[in-house]
């Protein structure tokens, strides 16, 4: 695979072209926890619906969702899809986040980066991707967040091995950037960006400002 493209150079070329995305939506870290369980499996705009209904209710801090019975939220959360699996999800985490922390944000997130870590990826229903999210558009910690869009950019220019795991492109990122926050949220928000725009399952290269990065000026598929 090619690596005379460094990430410098690609995170550079994503933001003359599309500038700053302003990730991630919400007006809090716990909104931003929640909607990162909420998001799975369907797009902003069903979770944008979701999250409107909670916030009308007044229910964006741990013990008041919490507290919520299962039927209840399954109907408010009903337009993100999925409800009745991310109902069960998100009452896993707010215990989580309740039992161990008392619902303080400030004292989880002040938690040693891996061992925190570990114990979002001990709730049922938080994976990966869930967990990093929480934990760096939440929590403002330098986690680099992988998703398909990212995996699909990086592996189809020839940048990665197609069979790269989570964990290992994870590390490929940061071990090739510096511990910075801001420049995590941005670059995985460009990826996403070049990826909805050019970067899907069946690609549409025209135009796409990572084109002139490939030896050849063309694309790999």
């Amino acid at each position: 695979m090619s690596t005379t493209v460094t990430l410098r150079e690609i995170y550079d070329h994503l933001f003359a072209a599309y500038g700053p995305q302003h990730w991630w939506p919400g007006q809090s870290p716990f909104e931003v926890m929640i909607g990162a369980v909420l998001v799975q499996n369907t797009s902003w705009k069903n979770v944008e619906k979701a999250i409107e209904r909670l916030r009308r209710d007044d229910l964006f801090e741990p013990h008041a969702l919490a507290a919520v019975p299962a039927a209840e939220l399954e109907e408010l959360i009903r337009p993100a899809g999925y409800y009745r699996v991310k109902a069960r999800r998100l009452h896993n985490l707010l215990a989580y986040v309740v039992g161990r922390y008392d619902g303080d944000l400030g004292a989880m997130f002040a938690t040693d980066l891996s061992t925190l870590r570990e114990g979002l990826l001990a709730i049922n229903g938080v994976g990966p991707e869930t967990a990093d999210s929480i934990l760096l558009y939440a929590g403002g910690l330098p986690v680099f967040v992988i998703d398909t869009y990212t995996h699909r950019v990086m592996a189809r220019h020839g940048w990665i091995e197609p069979e790269i795991d989570y964990h290992g492109l994870q590390e490929h990122f940061q071990s090739r950037l510096e511990d910075d926050v801001a420049m995590y949220n941005e670059f995985h928000a460009l990826l996403v960006r070049v990826g909805h725009r050019h970067c899907r399952k069946t690609p549409k290269c025209d135009g796409c400002p990572l084109a002139e990065l490939l030896p050849d000026g063309g694309p790999v598929v």
